[in-house]
């Protein structure tokens, strides 16, 4: 078999195991990511638990990557401090460590189990828990898969000349490997997968113990850039986490790269063979991080919040507050063409505004103080001046003579300002005040009953984007989704409302005591998504997919 085909098999295995960790990832993060948050986030404030829990998360998202972009998001919100976070992803890094520990054992008979049960379930049912927990073992049964393929592609390397003198240099030269392994980390996104190639090619006899260890913490070291880099156009709240494991895990496996190349301690005490030292190494490398970080976490937050200061470039809106862009344009407006454009653009900022809104909004429920309340509706004394601005500014197109085209956008462009208005109004009129009642009197929602509340709110944030993206689009298929998923949420708002009267019924404490708020909360939005999904009526209409207020049969 020539050296090309042999590549090109083991390229082939190396993306199966990387979609197969994707895929677990997926299906766990649509099945049970409400649920994990929530876990996360009331385990948060004892140091003890948040190592667990980011344990027990790395392992269950088969990443320990998401769990840190998950923490930077909740410390970035003020739902967890920045010391806790640090912990989190600690726990993490050793949760993943346990990941290829585990599936260094001989699962083979896995394999057709998971990948017919998971096909049967994803198939057999429209349940999204059921289909998404088919998923889950489909993506385990092909992890398991590609391991095998990996080591029947690499087979042929033994016979390989060349391959002899590559790990010769390497292992002369473990500042190379080092890297090499790092960026290898960094392409792949993830740190399991990585080493799981390593374990696989130890295997064969490819990696001798030394350069083995040396890789791992290359490994180690790629891992660590990812979420800063992924993070690095976030807001500086959300960094703070992800740069703090930078310092501490690639710091860390810097100084140890340095003291083993140094000091060439024997590798026999790490396992009986080349794999397990591998493996073993990994653990042992990311139970070190964790002791040391512990007394170290105060420092490097506080090390973690400068670097961050000095990465971000000053806000041009706190130097040039007075001067906000506008694209309402007067010379624009002889050209209605032009100017209902400019109307567009400005449009779309509004939806830029009312997202963050609503986005924030479901976090002031979680945890709310008077600075972050006042912050909200300062935005949407933002959204009404940019109404009143596009509603004169589209008077005045009004005032010029436009086509049949010119004219159905003018009507679409001030029908989708008034909606994004009122949205606004229900977030910080009614929402803001459920928060308010709610932070005044000390209320907390049940477990069951914030999952509810959470899945409902994503339901609609998700559906705002959609809106908020056809307004430029227009596309029908965009907009008749959008209408579906209004029928959809009126049947999960029955939904949730059964259950939380069920709760009532059962007199669960906390049931009653936010029972209005729960109740109002959904009330509020489900107006909402009915408001912003009115967006699409005009796309739908003039595609001829509209009949009376309900859409056609396709």
């Amino acid at each position: 078999m020539s050296g090309s085909v042999v590549l090109l098999h083991l390229a082939g295995a190396i993306a199966l195991l990387l979609w197969a960790t994707r895929m677990v990832r997926t299906g766990v993060e649509r099945a049970y990511g409400d649920v994990l948050r929530h876990k996360l986030r009331a385990t948060m404030r004892n140091p003890f638990m948040a190592v667990l829990t980011g344990c027990a998360l790395s392992i269950a998202l088969q990443s320990s990557t998401a769990v840190t972009l998950l923490v930077g998001s909740f410390a970035g919100a003020g739902i967890v401090s920045g010391m806790s976070g640090q912990l989190a992803v600690r726990g993490a890094e050793i949760g993943s460590a346990l990941v290829v520990k585990l599936l260094s054992f001989d699962l083979s008979l896995l394999v057709p189990i998971c990948l017919a049960t998971g096909t049967m379930m994803f198939m057999a049912t429209e349940r999204r828990s059921w289909r998404q927990f088919g998923r889950i073992l489909v993506g385990i049964g092909l992890l398991i898969l590609s391991l095998e393929m990996i080591g029947e592609a690499s087979e042929p390397l033994r016979e390989s000349r060349l391959l002899p003198v590559i790990v010769d240099y390497f292992s002369t030269d473990p500042v190379t490997a080092y890297l090499l392994a790092a960026f290898i980390t960094w392409l792949f996104h993830s740190s399991i997968a990585a080493v799981l190639l390593l374990v696989t090619l130890a295997g064969r006899g490819f990696i001798p113990p030394e350069l083995g260890v040396v890789l791992v913490l290359g490994v180690n070291l790629g891992s660590s850039v990812i979420a800063p880099l992924l993070t690095r156009h976030a807001e500086p709240g959300v960094r703070v986490v992800p740069i703090g494991n930078l310092l501490m895990r690639g710091a860390g496996s810097l100084i140890l790269m340095i003291a083993f190349t140094w000091a060439k301690p024997p590798v026999a005490y790490l396992g009986s063979t080349v794999p397990d030292q591998i493996i073993n190494a990994h653990i042992l490398f990311n139970c070190l991080i964790l002791i040391a970080g512990i007394p170290l976490a105060g420092l490097i937050y506080r090390a973690s919040e400068k670097i961050v200061v000095l990465g971000t470039p000053p806000d041009p809106a706190e130097s040039l507050a007075a001067a906000e862009l506008s694209a309402l344009n007067e010379s624009a407006l002889d050209t209605p063409s032009q100017a209902l454009a400019n109307a567009t653009r400005e449009v779309v900022r509004v939806c830029e505004t009312v997202e963050i809104m609503l986005k924030r909004i479901i976090e002031l429920y979680e945890k709310a103080d008077a600075e972050k309340i006042a912050a909200l509706a300062a935005l949407d004394d933002r959204v009404d001046r940019k109404h009143q601005a596009i509603k004169l500014y589209l008077a005045k197109i009004s005032a010029r003579q436009l086509t049949e085209a010119e004219a159905l956008h003018h009507q679409e462009l001030i029908g989708a300002c008034v909606k994004l208005e009122q949205v606004g109004d229900i977030i910080v009129r009614n929402m803001l005040a459920h928060v308010q009642k709610k932070l005044d009197r000390g209320l907390e929602f049940t477990e069951e009953g914030w999952r509810e509340l959470s899945r409902f709110h994503a339901s609609v944030l998700t559906n705002a984007r959609m809106a908020f993206n056809l307004l430029v689009s227009r596309d029908p298929e965009t907009a008749r989704q959008l209408v579906e998923e209004k029928d959809r949420l009126r049947a999960l708002e029955k939904e949730a409302s059964q259950s939380h009267f069920l709760r009532l019924r059962e007199g669960t404490a906390k049931s009653v005591e936010t029972s209005s708020i729960h109740l109002d909360t959904i009330r509020d939005l489900k107006q909402i998504n009915s408001l912003l999904a009115s967006i699409a009526y005009p796309v739908l209409e003039e595609q001829g997919l509209l009949r009376g207020s309900r859409l056609q049969a396709s």
